[in-house]
């Protein structure tokens, strides 16, 4: 990376931004066996708590030099990410390409098509199935191919856990006070990397658990074609190596979807598909292991919302092909999802 004298002009754009962001809310879940507060991150400006990374490694960079008004960045993302680069990108006037699969649903494509000059959208499977290594070889000649580029890495940029530090973590320790746990979904291993350090710090006994999705490999899984973006990955993203977790809780996509339901049935919260397997991951770790006499202080992280899901994860026809794939997935068709 050629690192040039910084923009000052380009360091003035992100502090404005960065002075108007009001933070994210914490709300109480009623439980009849813990106290449960979630930490609204779908309440960021593009919708996920991938705001705090995308600005935060921006601004990093810009400082540094390793990007100015002529760089073009370029990531790796499907969904949420993707979202917030772009975002945040076209409020300071830098080029973003974003690599997408068919993975990405409908309304985050059309969106991201409609800030971008221009879109990747790769659409062979690589050797675990998936398409997360096909994207990231097209970055790599995406990189080759522009004169002045950057690629913020999220699956192991610092800058990445350390905005969650910062910020996610900050204001979670301070709104919530001490914790017994805390629940936090992995994808790229950012988020569970700097919330785990910042909250250890103020609550050393609090236990971390961490979830992934049912046929992820990030904790040593099997591979396996999942449908629901924003959790689980087919590598083992350096980040998540940083992170203290203390156990880990494996959720199913259908289990997912059921969780979504119950956050819009008991809370009103219209959540996306990493947040279910979260709250998921809540409902069924306290159903195998039943609290004490004292009700344990539970947060998680309420990552995205619902809004990009409206046609898979809050779709009957959709959760059923989910469920009978389950079961028979050589006799299902591929589902035409997310």
């Amino acid at each position: 990376m050629l690192h040039r004298r910084a923009d000052q002009s380009l360091i003035e754009q992100t502090r404005r931004i960065r002075k108007g962001l009001m933070g994210t809310p914490l709300i109480p879940l009623p439980d009849e066996q813990c106290d449960i507060v979630a930490k609204l991150e779908f309440c960021n400006p593009t919708g996920s708590s991938k705001d705090r990374s995308a600005l935060w490694i921006l601004e990093q960079a810009i400082g540094r030099g390793e990007i100015a008004r002529d760089t073009t960045v370029v990531e790796s993302s499907s969904g949420n990410f993707a979202l917030a680069l772009a975002f945040y990108c076209r409020m300071l006037g830098i080029s973003f390409i974003p690599v997408i699969d068919p993975n990405c649903n409908e309304a985050t494509e059309a969106q991201l098509r409609l800030l971008c000059e221009h879109v990747e959208k790769v659409t062979q499977r690589d050797a675990a199935g998936g398409y997360l290594r096909s994207r990231l070889s097209r970055v790599q000649e995406l990189l080759v191919e522009h004169d002045s580029a950057y690629w913020p890495n999220q699956y192991a940029n610092p800058d990445a856990r350390d905005a969650h530090y910062r910020f996610t973590g900050g204001e979670l320790i301070a709104q919530a006070g001490p914790l017994d746990y805390l629940f936090v979904g992995v994808g790229t291993g950012g988020t569970i990397a700097g919330l785990s350090h910042r909250i250890k710090e103020a609550s050393p006994e609090c236990v971390v658990v961490a979830v992934d999705a049912e046929g992820s490999v990030i904790f040593g899984g099997p591979p396996k074609k999942r449908r629901i973006p924003g959790i689980g990955s087919s590598i083992v993203p350096p980040l998540c190596g940083e992170a203290l977790i203390d156990e880990v809780e494996i959720v199913a996509e259908s289990r997912a979807v059921e969780a979504c339901g119950d956050l819009a049935a008991a809370y009103g919260l219209y959540a996306g598909g990493s947040t279910g397997s979260t709250y998921a991951a809540i409902q069924d770790y306290f159903a195998r292991r039943r609290p004490a006499a004292r009700r344990p202080r539970v947060a998680f992280i309420a990552a995205d919302r619902g809004h990009a899901y409206a046609q898979t994860v809050y779709n009957p026809v959709w959760q059923q092909q989910l469920r009978a794939e389950a079961v028979q997935p050589s006799d299902i068709e591929p589902l035409a999802v997310n």
